[in-house]
């Protein structure tokens, strides 16, 4: 059987873009989040407007005088921060769907360096937005793990520990390799 022998050529050959495809599967799917997120936020503007003003405003939290001094009450800080956060996913999606297209590229060449470099800039992104955005600022300065109805923490670190293992998968490099 001849096709055995190119079949066995082809999956060695795959074998050896294991890392650069998992890279890419990582990227795609982080990128899918994002453009998922991005695309439920535009579509459905008004739910995680109402998210983002009650985290802002603390209103949902345990109400400590010591605290509350942080909370914006401003409904135009309020939809721009929220809108920010919109343009954030989209530009981050957008950055990881073009990685994922250089992973794809590079698969002939093995050569991976502006997909890595794209990759680490998107998933970077998601890395602020989940950490810095949700956690450090809503989590903690806003003290969003108070709020019952409000907390969007187990979210963000869902989305967080996929953004850096990704992130830690996109750098993995074969035993020998440069």
């Amino acid at each position: 059987m001849s096709g055995d022998g190119n079949a066995g050529a082809w999956w060695r050959r795959l074998g050896r873009a294991g890392p650069e495809l998992a890279a890419a599967a990582l990227t795609l799917t982080v990128a899918a989040v994002m453009a998922l997120a991005a695309f439920g936020n535009l579509t459905d503007f008004g739910t995680n407007q109402q998210f983002v003003r009650h985290v802002l405003t603390m209103d949902t939290t345990f109400g400590d005088p010591d605290l509350m001094w942080r909370a914006i009450d401003s409904p135009a800080v309020h939809t721009t921060v929220y809108v920010l956060i919109i343009g954030w996913e989209c530009l981050a999606a957008t950055v990881l769907l073009l990685a994922v297209l250089h992973w794809v590229r590079g698969l002939p060449r093995r050569d991976f360096a502006r997909a890595r470099a794209l990759s680490t800039v998107g998933l970077l992104m998601v890395v602020l937005l989940f950490g810095l955005g949700f956690v450090a600022v809503g989590g903690e300065w806003f003290v969003m793990w108070q709020s019952e109805d409000w907390n969007g923490l187990d979210a963000a670190h869902r989305n967080l520990v996929l953004a850096v293992s990704a992130l830690l998968v996109v750098y993995v490099r074969p035993s020998g390799a440069r």
